[in-house]
């Protein structure tokens, strides 16, 4: 599906930036917080709803009234797999889960998607800024 993307944001956006970070003793959590920060408090007329980036997507989630953040987690989790001479014996396999995006992005973009007078409309956020990954050692599973 093609989606039409709206060529500025209705409001004035301060940074867009995205930080991954990493769980866990043994390092198998980790995921990526996305955030947008508006130079004044959000319009009550503008509903955020979703971001979509590195194909996935998640909800924003108000930190203040003009900062808003997504939680995109990973479980590093390498399955069991049979592997053997006898293709019989690989039997209990399970193929790999591929989610397709909404969007076909590049990893420098992501997009957001918003309501305005009950209008979805969708907004290309271009190269957010990366910042250094955080380490948080004493983590254990994510929230969701």
């Amino acid at each position: 599906m093609k989606q039409e993307f709206q060529m500025e944001f209705p409001q004035e956006i301060k940074s867009v930036y995205f930080q991954k970070w990493i769980g866990g003793q043994d390092g198998m959590i980790s995921g990526i917080d996305f955030y947008i920060e508006f130079k004044k408090p959000l319009s009550k007329e503008i509903k955020l709803g979703k971001i979509y980036f590195r194909n996935q997507e998640s909800n924003l989630e108000e930190v203040t009234k003009s900062t808003f953040v997504v939680h995109f987690y990973q479980k590093n989790r390498i399955p069991d797999l049979i592997m053997d001479s006898d293709s019989l014996k690989e039997y209990g396999n399970k193929a790999p889960v591929i989610i397709k995006s909404k969007f076909d992005l590049k990893l420098n973009e992501a997009v957001l998607e918003y309501k305005k007078m009950d209008q979805t409309l969708f907004f290309k956020i271009v190269n957010p800024k990366e910042k250094p990954m955080i380490a948080y050692p004493s983590i254990n599973k994510p929230k969701n």
